[in-house]
């Protein structure tokens, strides 16, 4: 059996499109979060137990860490990402425009049915092991599942979406 670390590195591809979703797209947050994650879990190395998903324990890891990092910065200050803007390449135009139109319609999902759609559609994680790294029951990953293809779909098609505002 490999060593945790090229374990680790193995998995790093798939960490980092996770880290993606969570981080709607910045590619920089996106690599803090990973590495992050990797830190934790190499310090943590001993805690993993032999013959469980190594994959499953680390998406729990940058997954509580996603939320830690939200909790922190829920009353710090919002910054805006400016567009860069690139050279024309008529050639890809096509292709570049269904690829950004796929990540502002999956950035504008709720968070939580935007992991499950990584988790299942793009990682080809199991229900049971989506819902045993959020914590939460399996029926409820297939709703949110259900519910956030839907949305996808709806956006993709260019139709407005309504939500509903949380009052608290």
């Amino acid at each position: 059996m490999k060593p945790i670390e090229l374990q680790i590195a193995d998995l790093t591809p798939q960490l980092r499109r996770y880290a993606r979703v969570l981080m709607r797209g910045d590619v920089l947050q996106a690599d803090d979060l990973v590495q992050d994650c990797i830190e934790r879990g190499l310090q943590r190395s001993g805690l993993w137990q032999r013959g469980t998903n190594l994959r499953a324990w680390l998406f729990t890891i940058m997954h509580n860490l996603y939320v830690n990092q939200v909790r922190w910065h829920a009353n710090g200050p919002s910054f805006v990402a400016l567009d860069e803007t690139e050279a024309d390449d008529h050639n890809r135009a096509d292709t570049d425009v269904v690829v950004n139109d796929i990540q502002q319609a999956l950035n504008e999902l709720p968070c939580d049915q935007r992991e499950i759609l990584l988790f299942v559609s793009i990682e080809g994680m199991k229900y049971q092991d989506v819902a045993k790294i959020l914590d939460i029951p399996e029926g409820t990953v297939m709703s949110r599942l259900a519910r956030g293809r839907k949305q996808l779909r709806a956006r993709l098609a260019g139709e407005k979406i309504q939500t509903l505002r949380r009052i608290k």
